[in-house]
């Protein structure tokens, strides 16, 4: 495959070659088929998801050209989806769009998934079956002229039907559902791969680079397999080269992935973590993987048919590799796989035939272009600043993290400011690579290098909002200093998080080892585990250290800690230990702390000497830790503190009163499983922004009232001990998120009105949970995900009352509020009995979430106004399993209503009336169901009214011995495609089956008492069916057959071979 490189600079030339999306999905479909249900909801189900989707809302009128808008809209989007159904090949439109589509996927990479739904890929390559008909239709209609453009769509359909696709023919709403869920996870993962990254703020001439790395992946081969490892010294450019390749070949494969900053990724998340998000971002899916040699096999497994490109971004250990990509045979023919590093030697076990490419310093004028961007924000420098770019580019010595800072630490300076900038350069020997970064580092003032030091040492990746709070507390005036450390290229904000480039980070690492080099506790920061291990095991600490970062080798042994190795660090602020293990606890911990972060802390309780007033940030695990926080006493005012922390802590029992901790603002304690209670302060922490006590089992007392106005997130999910949800006692409106799930909570209170900004609310699995209060209403309607599954207690009885369902409205698409996948289990909710007589609200179950839905239904008289809000938007309301008896007569004003499900409503005994628009009826096992509407009232067929009933079920009604057909069947009950069709209880034969003349060949047949047919001697037999004059229309019968054997007869083989042949003539007499 031919690569076209793009025009002079890396960034313009992968601009040129992305296309630019307005639309994540376009839909191609035949609007009579599918338009008001699966479109409607796969449509719902990607916007639920966040996939900006082009949906056209007109069907053309016959004859009519597809418009310029809608080919605009075909080139604008990343994806087409293309439905085909039994009509598609009828309509010029479709082919037309079909043929727009091609072209895309030809000339801007467009990814195109064809959808076969209820129609077989042969049948669309092939034009044969209905699909063929329809095809062979619109052929007739075409005039000689359109001859060559009846052969140009014959040749896209075959084109399509070879491509890789997903096909649906199944029958139910369960299934579709499923069907369009896994449609969701192909687009998503389909996006992701497409999206491209971020590459570099300026663009800089690098394409005889590219080129030569290009060569290196002989792209154009799909019959091979290829690594290429890139490697060069820190500040090169290697990930900048590495994601602007990625952005420009990653259409070219079926999945792709780039695994960025594996050296840190590595230590700070794990090889199990990479190998999960490798598996997520290509299969579109996550999988889970406890164990990395599992995960090997897994990789090798999943992708070894797969053409894939996989990026892997600074690798500094072999065992990273072996772990992620160890054998190009993992992978399908044609998978290119990249790795960059600094160090050769881990591309060694390279094969011969595999590649490695040096990034080498760049020229003087690369280098000059480069500089001149961030100095000048132009390609050139001006011409009073030639010569002195000049002097810059021969001591930045072509490295490109260099020429950046430096650009960026002398723009808007003077000619003089330059002189003397130079001046300092020129001291730096020419080899110093570090030497030529530490230049921007000189020229910040105090504050500013200590706040450097810290984001090199413990803060790189962190969330900037902490950071600031804790330089605000060190009085570093952090919203200048950070704004200054930004400005001069040493740092980013990446997603609300603080990132400086490894060789930065190296740099500080290298300031402070010079403090003292030979005399590790005279340094005022420590990282390095060996110089850790003997500062503590020696206690050769002292009161310059000011923070330690405690991060062990896999395998080290553990530390034997001394006795009075902290005591002698008394300015100790910053004390992290991520991974570690201690032959003992400390004695002794500064006071100074602002930030304790330790991972499995080894005792049950902190120094005696240690009251932690002063500290921001704390955060402890550990399975010794603690009886409870006794440190934190009311006496003492912890006004700094705004994180804690505390997971799989065994032995804490109780959180105590946190009133003096005002500014907390994220209070997590999780997995804590013999946590009994939390104080009733907690409850009125005002600034509390996130609260969590996930998987706390033996939670048992909670503040019973809530007061947290900041609060965003609230977690109690799995606390299956936890009954009672407190009260909402004001509007807590910055609420989002509500996780009860797995809990034993019985019931939410009337004040859960007050969460009047909540946005997910889950209560799965909350098996006690026996009502609903009504005031929840209003918080529905805004919900863009409800998860409710498992209740199982809100089925068991509606009780007497039922006037108390209630009209609720559900989200809606438009609105970007929509059901998530959770499917909405039965809920019913008994009525309670107040004194003012007000009912509980009973929630409905609504099975199909990709829907716009009403998931409550009104009955009582009482919420009429609120009823008459709804009524016009539901279109799936689902009773089932509930204690209704009969349907009331208000379902009529329910005009929107396409599908309705009374199944397993076991004291129904009559319906009566039904929605005028219904179209799916589903009454299976309504054991009490006595009287059904005579179908004529609202199925007439008359040429002005077209009633759209098209499927009814009333399997296993076995009370119904109403006969129900009193009346020519109508139309849209037949078999005119796989969705219609009459599910009639076992003793419920219509009458006009009597107009069926049966027999068998050998005229053996007999009726036994149970009304089933039993055949004796030959297994063929015919039935021959002469349909009444107003069957003309039928286009087809199914016949369900069940077969019984002998036990004797139920031998594998004997099945493997049975055969029972069926053959049935349509006769139909007409007048």
């Amino acid at each position: 495959m031919a690569i076209q490189l793009g025009g002079s600079s890396s960034s313009s030339s992968s601009s040129s070659s992305i296309h630019i999306w307005n639309h994540d999905v376009f839909l191609s479909f035949r609007g009579k088929d599918v338009r008001q249900k699966f479109i409607s909801h796969l449509y719902q189900a990607l916007r639920q998801n966040g996939i900006n989707t082009y949906k056209d809302n007109v069907d053309l009128e016959r004859g009519e050209p597809i418009s310029s808008e809608l080919f605009k809209a075909i080139v604008e989007s990343r994806i087409a989806i293309i439905v085909f159904s039994e009509n598609y090949a009828e309509s010029k439109w479709c082919l037309d769009e079909l043929l727009k589509i091609l072209e895309c996927k030809k000339l801007f990479k467009q990814i195109v998934l064809p959808v076969f739904y209820e129609v077989k890929p042969s049948d669309i390559r092939e034009q044969k079956g209905s699909f063929g008909e329809a095809f062979t239709k619109l052929g007739k209609k075409i005039k000689d002229a359109d001859i060559k453009q009846l052969e140009s769509w014959k040749e896209a359909l075959e084109e399509v039907a070879e491509l890789s696709g997903l096909e649906y023919t199944a029958i139910g709403l369960d299934d579709e559902s499923e069907f369009i869920e896994s449609i969701i996870q192909w687009v998503n993962s389909r996006i992701l791969n497409q999206t491209p990254l971020y590459v570099a703020t300026y663009p800089i001439e690098i394409e005889s680079r590219i080129r030569d790395i290009y060569q290196h992946l002989s792209l154009e081969r799909n019959d091979i397999r290829r690594m290429v490892g890139i490697f060069g010294v820190g500040g090169i450019g290697k990930t900048t080269f590495a994601k602007d390749i990625y952005n420009r070949i990653s259409d070219q494969f079926v999945g792709s992935c780039f695994l960025c900053n594996i050296k840190e990724r590595s230590k700070r998340e794990g090889l199990i973590e990479l190998q999960k998000i490798l598996l997520s971002e290509i299969l579109g899916k996550k999988l889970d993987i406890y164990d990395a040699d599992r995960g090997v096999n897994v990789i090798r497994e999943r992708f070894r048919s797969k053409r894939v490109l996989l990026v892997l971004d600074d690798v500094d250990e072999l065992d990273q590799l072996k772990k992620l990509a160890g054998d190009r045979a993992w992978f399908g023919l044609g998978s290119r796989i990249i790795v960059t590093t600094r160090d050769q030697q881990v591309l060694k076990f390279f094969e011969d035939d595999d590649s490695k490419y040096e990034l080498k310093l760049w020229d003087d004028n690369e280098a000059l272009q480069l500089f001149s961007l961030h100095a000048f924000k132009k390609d050139e420098p001006l011409d009073e600043y030639v010569e002195l770019s000049k002097r810059v580019i021969k001591y930045a010595q072509g490295l490109p993290l260099a020429l950046t800072v430096l650009g960026s630490d002398l723009k808007d300076q003077s000619r003089h400011q330059w002189k003397g900038a130079l001046d300092k350069y020129e001291s730096i020997p020419h080899r110093d690579i570090q030497g030529v970064l530490q230049i921007s580092y000189d020229g910040l003032d105090d504050n500013e290098k200590e706040m450097f030091l810290d984001i090199a040492f413990f803060f790189n990746g962190e969330y900037l909002v902490d950071i600031k709070k804790i330089f605000d507390n060190y009085n570093f005036f952090p919203d200048d200093g950070i704004d200054r450390l930004i400005k001069k290229c040493l740092i980013t904000i990446e997603s609300g998080c603080v990132w400086m480039h490894d060789l930065l980070q190296d740099m500080g690492r290298e300031i402070v080892r010079r403090e003292s080099p030979l005399q590790p506790g005279e340094r005022s920061r420590l990282w390095f585990h060996e110089d850790i291990r003997g500062v503590l095991e020696e206690s050769m600490g002292t009161n310059k250290v000011a923070g330690m970062i405690i991060e062990m080798p896999k395998g080290e042994d553990a530390i034997s800690l001394n006795s009075v190795a902290f005591s002698q660090m008394k300015r100790l602020r910053v004390l992290i230990v991520r991974n570690a293990s201690f032959t003992s606890g400390p004695n002794y911990l500064s006071n100074e702390l602002r930030v304790l972060d330790w991972f499995e802390y080894p005792l049950q309780s902190l120094p005696p000497n240690f009251h932690g007033k002063k500290l921001i940030i704390f955060r402890m695990s550990g399975h010794s830790l603690i009886k409870e926080l006794s440190f934190i006493k009311c006496s003492i005012k912890f006004k700094d503190m705004t994180i804690m922390h505390f997971h799989d802590c065994d032995f804490l029992t109780k959180v105590p009163d946190l009133s003096s901790v005002p500014n907390l603002k994220d209070l997590e304690v999780d997995r804590c499983t013999r946590l009994v209670e939390v104080h009733d302060s907690v409850g009125s922490l005002e600034n509390l922004s996130y609260l969590s006590f996930f998987d706390c089992s033996n939670l048992r007392i909670f503040p019973r009232s809530l007061k947290l106005r900041s609060l965003n997130l609230l977690d109690l999910g799995c606390c299956s001990s936890l009954r009672c949800f407190p009260e909402i006692m004001c509007e807590m409106k910055s609420l989002y998120a509500l996780y009860i799930r797995g809990s034993a909570v019985e019931e939410l209170p009337l004040s859960i009105g007050n969460l009047t900004g909540l946005e997910f609310l889950y209560l799965n699995n909350c098996k006690n949970l026996m009502r609903l209060p009504i005031n929840i209403i209003p918080l529905l309607q805004h919900l863009r995900e409800f998860g409710i599954s498992g209740c199982a207690n809100l089925l068991k009885k509606m009780g007497d009352d039922q006037q108390s369902i209630l009209a609720i409205e559900s989200p809606t698409m438009e609105d970007n509020t929509t059901l998530s996948e959770e499917q909405l289990q039965e809920i019913l909710a008994p009525p309670t009995n107040s004194s003012n007589g007000s009912s509980e609200l009973q929630v409905l179950h609504c099975r199909n979430s990709f829907q716009s839905e009403l998931d409550f239904f009104p009955i009582s008289s009482i919420f009429t106004e609120s009823f008459s809000n709804f009524s016009a938007t539901l279109t799936d309301l689902n009773l089932s399993g509930s204690q209704i008896v009969s349907l009331p007569t208000s379902i009529k004003e329910f005009v929107s209503v396409i599908v309705l499900d009374l199944s397993g409503c076991k004291k129904l005994e009559e319906i009566s009336e039904l929605p005028p628009k219904l179209e799916l009826l589903f009454a299976l096992n309504c054991q009490s169901l006595e009287r059904f509407l005579e179908l004529s009232s609202i199925l007439e067929f008359n040429g002005s009214h077209n009633r759209s009933l098209n499927f009814i079920a009333l399997k296993g009604c076995d009370k119904l011995h109403q006969k129900i057909w009193n009346y020519k069947v109508p139309n849209p009950l037949l078999w005119k495609g796989h969705y219609n069709a009459t599910v009639l209880p076992e003793n419920e034969i219509p009458e006009w089956f009597q107009h069926l003349k049966e027999f068998l060949e050998n005229e053996i047949a007999q009726r036994g008492d149970d009304d089933v047919q039993l055949i004796k001697g030959n297994e063929d037999w015919v039935i021959n069916i002469e349909g009444p004059h107003y069957l003309e229309d039928i286009s087809g019968i199914v016949i369900y057959v069940v077969t019984f054997f002998n036990e004797d007869l139920r031998d594998e083989d004997f099945l493997s071979e049975a055969e029972v042949a069926f053959s049935v003539f349509l006769r139909a007499k007409y007048s």
